[in-house]
This record gives C-alpha cells, structure tokens and sequence, in this order.
C-alpha cells in the first residue's frame, strides 16, 4: 500500500508559526524593555535604537510565519502498511495498527483533533489532521478522518482491499 500522508494546510501552518512567533516577541520586546529599564536608570547608558525595537517586535512573527510554511512538508501524519506515523523535523514515532484499538475526532479546546487509543490504554494525539477556528480551519477535516477511519478499519478487518 502506498502510504496516505495528512498534514496541516498552508493556512494553518502560516497562522502556527504566526503564534508561535508572536509569543517570542512579546518575551522579547519584555526582556528587552527591562533591561533598557536598568540601562537607563542604573547605568546611564543610552537605549537601543528605534529600528532595534522594530526588529524584536516583528522579526520573529514574520519568521516563524516562515519558518512554518517551510517545515509545513515536513510535519504530519503518514499512515502506511506498518501503522499510523507522526512525522515532524525531530523525528517520527510509529504505532503498528496492532497496537491501535480505535481512531476518532475528539474536541480539544478550540479544535478538533484526531486521537489514536492503543491496546495499553493510552491516546496519542496526532499532529494532522485537525480542524478549528479562523485560520485553523481545515474544509477537508471529515474526508481526512473518514479515509483514516477507512484505512484503520481495513487493516483491522485483515487488509486493504484492491
């Protein structure tokens, strides 16, 4: 069986890395105001400069918007004959369909996500397919957990058919 490979949309990547970018500046430009705090007052040294605050403000949304849209073919979810994979740029984890017990969406805060149950009991979140609000919107969400469903049935049942 060729293997079938979910990941997160363009949209979805772009808004992640937006986050993710966004909390880094805002621990940024907060250590940053901080320390022109001491310089000012306890140092008398004078402060950054304007572009400088520009910079740590809106560099690093903009690449981690990057960022993600670039390692987006790299994250996901790749489900093949030996089992359900996570994929992500550190590494993969695998679990054989023997080990999987059921497969279904589940809410999780703003989004729904798809879980994965293993006969020792515990769940395993995968990185795709999952759908939620504004740019975490996936069109395509019940296709993509219809055709896993499909596939974790089949290999469940002895097979995927022909």
């Amino acid at each position: 069986m060729q293997a079938s490979r979910f990941r997160p949309t363009s949209r979805q990547a772009l808004a992640h890395g937006l986050y993710l970018g966004t909390v880094v500046a805002a621990v940024g430009v907060t250590a940053a105001m901080l320390a022109t705090f001491v310089a000012l007052n306890w140092l008398d040294s004078a402060g950054p400069p304007a572009w400088g605050w520009a910079l740590l403000a809106f560099g690093p949304p903009l690449a981690g918007a990057l960022g993600a849209v670039l390692l987006r073919d790299r994250l996901g979810t790749e489900v093949d004959d030996g089992g359900i994979r996570t994929v992500t740029p550190f590494g993969t984890g695998v679990e054989p369909w023997s080990e999987v017990v059921d497969l279904r969406a589940e809410r999780r805060g703003a989004r729904t996500v798809v879980s994965v149950y293993l006969e020792s009991g515990a769940s395993k979140q995968l990185i795709a397919p999952y759908s939620g609000e504004l740019f975490a919107n996936d069109p395509r969400f019940e296709q993509k957990v219809f055709a896993l469903s499909h596939l974790w049935r089949s290999h469940r049942i002895g097979g995927v058919p022909s």
